[in-house]
């Protein structure tokens, strides 16, 4: 089990772009380790641990940035509730995979570390 007030801490010791960024990363890890069968774990902790890096984030993010983030979160949340479904279904994993690649590339835009 993951100690998130340690994680936590850490997080938001950067500025806000950095943890953007690092949203993105987890955003985009999530997209590739869906091609493989045996990611299933990996890929429900980096959900897991995305929807915790937008609730620490997105009360410092402008209000068009929170709203994205937001809607992300709710969606992260929807594919815990049918995990189990999801991830036997391939054609379920890579519209995951679509979906967490393209958020990866609109909150690393976001977060003015690279220009789009």
């Amino acid at each position: 089990m993951k100690d998130w007030t340690v994680i936590r801490k850490r997080y938001l010791q950067d500025e806000l772009p950095v943890r953007l960024g690092g949203l993105a990363a987890n955003l985009s890890r999530i997209r590739s380790f869906s091609a493989n069968d045996n990611s299933r774990e990996t890929v429900a902790s980096l959900i897991d641990e995305s929807k915790m890096f937008i609730e620490w984030t997105a009360a410092q993010a402008d209000i068009n940035t929170a709203a994205i983030m937001v809607e992300m979160q709710v969606q992260l949340s929807l594919w815990q509730i049918q995990w189990e479904r999801i991830w036997s279904d391939s054609a379920e994993r890579t519209l995951i995979a679509q979906k967490s690649g393209m958020w990866s590339k609109q909150i690393l835009e976001l977060s003015g570390l690279v220009k789009g």
